[in-house]
């Protein structure tokens, strides 16, 4: 099992609520889309296609693409420094954030906000990742709520340090 210092798990809170209130802004804003729910999305796409609706198909995968670019890119970003990688991502996703918050007052941009909030989104997964792989997930909960009904059972069994409470907080490690 994997280790996370207290802060890890606060800086993990953290972002997993500020993605939460991001996707619930979406969700609300762009009329029933998601921003960092991309499974979401996926069956909105399934959907699309079901009903002949190219835009709803397109809606979605533009959501979707913007989420994995957001992703790559805070990847590569993480590649490229040496130091200070977690806060060089969270800057870069608060930034996007901030573009996002601006094309909303900014005419003619307010389509991009969909799109750029998933960006920032998907850049946040690559805050905690060890050894090429994401250690802790800040936007998708089905593997949290697996591994938390998992180790609250082990738990409840007497198994030792099963780190069921730290994955209620902070997803599967």
């Amino acid at each position: 099992m994997q280790r996370h210092t207290r802060s890890e798990i606060l800086l993990a809170s953290g972002l997993a609520w500020t993605a939460g209130y991001a996707d619930a802004i979406g969700f609300l804003h762009l009329g029933g889309w998601f921003v960092s729910f991309m499974t979401g999305n996926s069956t909105r796409a399934g959907a699309a296609v079901a009903n002949a609706s190219l835009t709803g198909f397109l809606q979605a995968f533009g959501l979707i693409a913007a989420f994995f670019l957001g992703v790559a890119g805070a990847s590569v970003l993480r590649r490229l420094l040496s130091r200070h990688r977690r806060p060089a991502i969270c800057l870069a996703s608060a930034a996007v954030l901030t573009a996002a918050l601006l094309s909303t007052a900014t005419p003619g941009t307010e389509g991009m906000l969909g799109p750029l909030l998933a960006l920032s989104m998907g850049s946040l997964n690559a805050v905690f990742e060890r050894e090429g792989e994401v250690s802790i997930g800040i936007t998708y909960m089905t593997g949290t709520l697996v591994k938390l009904g998992q180790r609250a059972v082990a738990a409840l069994f007497g198994e030792k340090d099963t780190g069921w409470g730290a994955t209620c907080c902070c997803g599967p490690p």
